[in-house]
């Protein structure tokens, strides 16, 4: 029985990892966290990265309460649960 050969293109999963609907994904998952964190935190929209080529989004704190809140009780780290499905 012959062997199947895989050919991996690796332009295409640049391609994949920055598709208009994984950069929607990203916006979505960022903003239930944001969201589970509380008050004062919000998004900044996806981009695509340089070297890997990649989609990334942050959440941050935007508020004097929120950064007070995120040195004391963590929030961004009790919320990210909040970004799976």
């Amino acid at each position: 029985m012959a062997k199947a050969k895989i050919v991996w293109k690796r332009g295409v999963f640049a391609q994949i990892r920055t598709m208009p609907a994984v950069m929607d994904e990203l916006n979505r998952r960022a903003r239930r966290i944001a969201d589970a964190a509380g008050p004062g935190y919000e998004t900044r929209p996806a981009t695509v990265t340089g070297g890997r080529v990649r989609g990334r989004t942050s959440v941050k704190t935007a508020t004097t309460t929120a950064r007070r809140n995120e040195a004391r009780d963590h929030k961004l780290l009790r919320a990210l649960d909040a970004g799976k499905d």
